[in-house]
């Protein structure tokens, strides 16, 4: 049987066209470490690949919320800590005022050491973050959670101004933590001892007489309170920082598994490559010598 020169020509053309695309194919794989260079090459294991990929993303985006969260918690639970130890040290100061033996100028004294802790809580209430937003005043975090208006009665300066509605933030699959604490109980306390404070710079005042002292009274036990509800927050920010920690690594072993499943199913197999790159090779040279050698054949030689 005879075949056209142009025919041959043709075929080996296709051959070598054929072995050369894929071995530039297993060579790009073998470059990028992907088993498969398109979703054609294995439509399911792409879908996979895709699948895993959208949960890693979710999971980065996860841990992501949870380290900006314990960097609040963090600093929130830091601010409380220091109001906890200024209302002590307030307290400790009402418990010294109500000693029967102190003379008038030792309570003006007292007041004395008293107004620094009250603008230090004061402060403390009204916390900035490094984006100029309140810290405590819920969702309204462009407003102050505490106002002060000196033309107001003494007992009624200062005002919470905030709400106590929480700021959640979304760190796993159907779980939110709340970002934010709310003191709104702090205008409270603040107009309690800044009442306290005016009474005990009075001239002359007179620690034993029973309505300074129901007032000094009424004054320690409004810190007593404050004392206990700011030491439950700083609780539940703890218990809160443990929750994120073992999310944090639940999201890490998971994301790892994931990880070595997309490996599994995507990465090459350098070893299979290997071997289909030296027989791409082997099938092209081999092509190219048959196609040399045959083309300087010529009918008018064997005849």
């Amino acid at each position: 049987m005879r075949i056209a020169s142009t025919q041959y020509h043709t075929t080996m053309n296709t051959a070598l066209q054929t072995a050369s695309s894929r071995l530039q194919s297993i060579l790009q794989k073998m470059a990028s470490g992907e088993r498969y260079s398109l979703p054609s090459e294995n439509p399911i294991a792409n879908v996979r690949l895709s699948r895993l990929t959208r949960e890693e993303a979710l999971l980065d985006q996860y841990l992501d919320n949870i380290s900006t969260l314990q960097g609040a918690m963090s600093r929130n639970e830091a601010v409380l800590a220091g109001m906890s130890a200024d209302m002590l040290s307030a307290r400790d100061l009402l418990v010294w005022a109500a000693d029967g033996s102190n003379t008038s100028d030792d309570i003006i004294a007292v007041s004395g050491s008293l107004r620094p802790l009250l603008e230090s809580m004061f402060y403390n209430t009204n916390t900035l973050d490094a984006e100029g937003r309140y810290v405590f005043s819920g969702t309204v975090t462009d407003a102050p959670t505490l106002t002060y208006d000196p033309l107001a009665a003494v007992g009624a300066r200062y005002t919470a101004t905030g709400n106590t509605a929480e700021q959640l933030v979304v760190v796993g699959n159907g779980i939110t933590q709340p970002a934010n604490v709310t003191l709104p109980e702090m205008a409270v306390i603040m107009n309690e001892l800044e009442s306290i404070l005016t009474t005990l710079q009075t001239p002359g005042i007179n620690v034993n007489d029973p309505a300074v002292r129901a007032q000094i009274g009424a004054a320690m036990n409004a810190l007593d309170e404050a004392i206990e509800t700011n030491s439950g927050k700083i609780a539940r920010l703890g218990g809160s920082q443990n929750i994120l920690a073992t999310l944090q690594s639940n999201h890490g072993n998971v994301s790892l598994s994931n990880k070595q499943a997309a490996l599994v199913i995507g990465q090459l197999d350098y070893g299979d490559a290997a071997v289909k790159m030296n027989g791409y090779t082997a099938a092209i040279q081999a092509t190219q010598k048959a196609y040399s050698q045959v083309s300087r054949l010529s009918l008018f030689e064997v005849l």
